[in-house]
């Protein structure tokens, strides 16, 4: 019995230190996603847009760019960005999108 218990706590600690492993993974491969870069197609799909307004977009300034030959390419991290200045919460009770 003695035996039985020490393997659970020997397999409680493992997986508490592989569920830590796991998250300063995800939390590496986030911080990379931020910086990197996605097309004008990946913005569009993403935001559900047209291409008229990701040009509008980028003329007004609202949306920071990069461009390499006639290709524009976007920061991720701009993207939430605009999304977080853009973000209200509705205080109508009620209504349902």
């Amino acid at each position: 019995m003695m035996e039985v218990m020490q393997l659970l706590l020997e397999l409680s600690s493992a997986i508490k230190e592989i569920k830590a492993q796991l998250l300063v993974i995800k939390q590496t491969r986030t911080e990379a996603f931020k910086q990197t870069w996605i097309d004008g197609q990946d913005v569009m799909l993403a935001l559900k847009i047209s291409k008229r307004t990701l040009q509008s977009m980028r003329d007004s300034g609202i949306l920071p760019y990069s461009r390499i030959n006639g290709k524009f390419y976007y920061k991720v991290e701009d993207l939430e960005k605009l999304l977080e200045s853009n973000y209200s919460r509705s205080l109508k009770s009620g209504s349902h999108d």
